[in-house]
């Protein structure tokens, strides 16, 4: 298995016993860290995550995150240029739901040739990714 970039929408369910996604969120992350894939993300993933795992779940959920998780995964730091190419297709998108976030990570995934995402996030498979745990 080849890279595999994470989404928030995956790091949410797989930390959140409640989340409707959790038991194959768990299941994939399992699975994820069996395959010794290359695990992706880009760095507004990683704030977006750091700031909805604080606000949803708290403090301690968040030091698990950043202890356990974080040091895994390969960070694709966004910069002036990735920032401006990602707002550019936001404004192009238009589309209602669609994040900065969530473009610079269609961007990332595109440079670094990545074509399968761990997300429960619909628009990455608008844009044509494979969506991870609909293989499990």
């Amino acid at each position: 298995m080849g890279d595999v970039y994470v989404d928030t929408s995956a790091f949410l369910a797989v930390l959140n016993r409640n989340d409707n996604y959790h038991t194959i969120a768990k299941s994939a992350w399992v699975k994820l860290l069996d395959s010794k894939a290359e695990l992706v993300i880009n760095s507004f993933v990683l704030v977006e995550s750091c700031a909805l795992i604080q606000n949803r779940l708290g403090i301690n959920a968040l030091k698990t995150f950043i202890r356990k998780i974080q040091p895994i995964l390969l960070i694709d730091w966004i910069e002036e240029d990735s920032f401006n190419t990602s707002i550019y297709f936001l404004f192009e998108m238009n589309a209602r739901g669609l994040s900065i976030v969530d473009c610079s990570s269609f961007y990332t995934m595109n440079r670094l040739n990545i074509s399968t995402v761990f997300t429960f996030d619909s628009h990455f498979l608008h844009q044509g990714f494979e969506i991870f745990q609909n293989n499990l």
